[in-house]
């Protein structure tokens, strides 16, 4: 389960209490007027010496595709402008050949869950200037064969290729079909709890392209009305797909590999593996890696297909007791050995193996985990990636030998840093920012981290912030239940220790999730400090389960989501509530999805101990979850009855004897379902307890669109002034 995305972030600002007295509204915050400004579509080009950024002028309005220097900072051209092509005013998106020769670029793009889209797609040849329509409806994830002589993509669940030089549209599947079979694309669990949309691959030669086959005749059907705009649409409309809930079927996924100079498919015998979460060509033109894993998804298996016969041999293995997390971070180098991140030691390294799985050398190792690999440079024989070695609510940005020895730090603040590297690994810009600063651009040599250049600030939002008084919000940890915990915590501007004040708690707690660092403040911390303003202490604790603090803190929770967590919150609330400065008798505590399951289950299980309890598009019963993601975490409900209801919210409605409760979801949350909230209220009817209640029509798990979210959050304001 993910989130919308509301981190913890954090805001040092050196003014006198009362030198500034503007207050941030909420009519401001979600007007974005406190937004961070980044470089959008960031990415290096081929010869290692230039970058790219895509721009967007409404004044005109055009798109560009602006290419810089690395070693100037100076813009020297522009790859691609709609104002150079007839047929285009803008696009949305766009996508390099390798050679960079050609681009495909996307306009009308619609988006169809979290991470899917469809839209219309062009080739545009960049010498030319031509412009080429892929197809005349909208299609899902198009993309180049090596040559560029190719885009293959997907249209109504089937898989076609057009053929640049002739024209011609190639059929490459013709079983596809809504709600059925799915070809080249994931389903949305998939989707949803893998992050994992295209599902066909080209092979290194262009000879082969090898995807994925959803068959979802045996996955129940989901169904959610839509009730349109009002006056304008009469009767609801329902969105129908295929969901499979926690210990229900699965869609049955094969793997098959379509030769293009025969133009035929051949289905690869796995052995029935239950998920297949990721596929990927090695450097050697006839070997399709894969990775599987069983249901429960604590043995996941790396294979290699061979295209010369189509065998299958698995070289790798990985196991764990609770769950073996899937990334995207294996790497082939040339003599077809390859990197892998995996927690064998306990804490997420990386490791380098031969081409046969054998283990060469731990590449990483210490009591800190690697958050991101970035690649690997053949030349120097290093890798790049980024970590927690500075401590676990910091990021810090590294390369080291591939042996394990000679490694440097290339970032040189605390705080969080993170990388992105040009094509030949010798620049990187460096994104940092911390409790006191917002995004930081700049430019650095590789080798040893040096400074080139500042490429881009947020001085500007500093300047802005200026103007507002405005509380600090400051990093700690706190011991519960022998586990020091990471925390912030925001107190008012005016700040009176022989006062007190209530307690207003925010959480996520889900499983490697992290709401506790070194970054600085988004959107929602703006509303923290806001009530703060009000006269409230905010707070937030990372308790067990959550991540970059080792295997064994963070899979503790297993069987049982929920229990120790929620021990955690009860725990670091009761030692808050010792403080002299806070009303014990007026603790509250809110979150969104997990986090509206933690706040619910503790204003059910714990009300003498808070008071008050938002829940945002909560999960209320694990029955209503998600297979892929509920039995990653607690097998089937079928096997761990007692771990399902013991642990969920609709069960513990009767213990609801006093405080107050708001709830709420979107109506068409394709994610979290809104039966988890129409059955929690039906619960609470029956047992005759007091609560309040918003539905926001057709609103998705992140409930925003128009003024959606300044209702949301007006909402949520007012039941805190008026009840905590």
């Amino acid at each position: 389960m993910k989130i919308q995305k509301i981190f913890a972030v954090f805001l040092f600002l050196t003014v006198s209490v009362y030198s500034q007295d503007k207050k941030i509204t909420l009519e401001e915050i979600w007007a974005f007027e406190f937004y961070q400004q980044g470089m959008e579509s960031l990415q290096s080009l081929n010869n290692g010496e230039s970058y790219i950024v895509q721009e967007f002028d409404r004044s005109v309005p055009e798109t560009r595709v602006d290419i810089y220097s690395y070693s100037t900072g100076l813009k020297t051209g522009e790859l691609i402008n709609s104002s150079e092509i007839d047929q285009l005013r803008y696009f949305q998106d766009f996508t390099l050949s390798e050679d960079e020769s050609k681009a495909i670029l996307g306009v009308q793009i619609e988006g169809i869950f979290r991470n899917s889209s469809k839209g219309i797609y062009f080739v545009y040849d960049l010498d030319s200037k031509s412009l080429k329509g892929i197809d005349e409806e909208q299609i899902q994830e198009p993309h180049f064969s090596p040559d560029n002589s190719k885009v293959a993509f997907v249209k109504n669940n089937n898989i076609y290729f057009r053929d640049l030089s002739s024209n011609e549209t190639i059929t490459v599947t013709t079983d596809g079909e809504k709600n059925k079979i799915i070809n080249g694309v994931t389903d949305w669990v998939y989707e949803e709890e893998f992050s994992f949309v295209k599902a066909f691959e080209w092979s290194p030669d262009g000879k082969y392209l090898a995807y994925l086959k959803f068959n979802e005749f045996d996955v129940p059907q989901f169904s959610m009305d839509m009730y349109g705009t009002y006056g304008n649409d009469l009767y609801p409309s329902q969105s129908v797909f295929k969901y499979p809930k926690a210990g229900e079927e699965n869609a049955k996924v094969s793997l098959h590999i379509y030769d293009v100079s025969n133009k035929t498919s051949t289905e690869i015998n796995l052995n029935n593996p239950y998920y297949i979460p990721r596929l990927k060509w090695s450097k050697a033109n006839n070997l399709l890696s894969i990775q599987t894993t069983n249901r429960k998804q604590n043995e996941l298996k790396l294979s290699f297909v061979n295209t010369d016969d189509y065998s299958v041999e698995t070289i790798l293995t990985d196991t764990d007791k609770a769950y073996v997390d899937v990334n995207d971070d294996l790497t082939f180098l040339e003599d077809n050995s390859f990197i892998w991140t995996n927690e064998q030691d306990g804490w997420k390294h990386i490791y380098h193996y031969n081409s046969k799985g054998k283990l060469i050398n731990q590449v990483t190792k210490g009591n800190w985990e690697v958050t991101k690999y970035y690649g690997y440079n053949p030349k120097t024989k290093r890798i790049f990636y980024q970590s927690t070695e500075t401590g676990s609510v910091n990021r810090a940005v590294y390369s080291i030998k591939l042996n394990g020895k000679s490694k440097v730090e290339l970032s040189t603040k605390a705080g969080t840093n993170s990388a992105n590297f040009n094509a030949d690994f010798s620049y990187f810009i460096n994104t940092y920012n911390s409790i006191e600063v917002p995004k930081v651009y700049t430019l650095h040599d590789a080798k040893n981290g040096k400074l080139v250049r500042e490429l881009k600030d947020n001085s500007a939002l500093l300047n802005k912030l200026e103007n507002y008084s405005l509380p600090k919000k400051e990093l700690s940890t706190i011991t519960i239940n022998g586990n020091d915990l990471n925390m912030w915590m925001i107190k008012p501007v005016d700040f009176d220790p022989t006062k007190t004040y209530p307690l207003f708690m925010y959480q996520y707690s889900g499983p490697g999730s992290q709401t506790v660092s070194n970054s600085f403040a988004g959107i929602n911390d703006f509303w923290h400090m806001m009530l703060a303003d009000r006269g409230y202490i905010v707070a937030c604790v990372d308790g067990r389960g959550t991540g970059y603090k080792g295997r064994d803190f963070k899979k503790v929770t297993q069987l049982e989501l929920g229990k120790y967590e929620l021990e955690d919150q009860v725990a670091a609330a009761k030692l808050l509530g010792q403080e002299s400065f806070i009303d014990a008798d007026r603790i509250g505590i809110w979150g969104w999805s997990y986090g509206g399951f933690m706040s619910s289950n503790a204003i059910f299980q714990a009300n003498d101990v808070f008071s008050f309890a938002i829940a945002v598009a909560p999960v209320t019963s694990w029955r209503f979850y998600d297979t892929i993601y509920t039995e990653r975490y607690m097998t089937t409900p079928q096997e761990n009855a007692s771990g399902y209801d013991e642990n969920s919210p609709i069960t513990h409605v009767d213990k609801f004897e006093k405080g107050d409760y708001l709830l709420v979801h979107g109506s068409a949350d394709d994610n979290v379902h809104v039966q988890n909230t129409m059955q929690l209220i039906e619960a609470l009817v029956q047992a005759n307890k007091k609560f309040d209640w918003r539905i926001y029509p057709d609103k998705n798990h992140g409930i925003y669109g128009g003024n959606t979210r300044l209702h949301l959050y007006n909402v949520m304001t007012d039941f805190i002034l008026e009840k905590l």
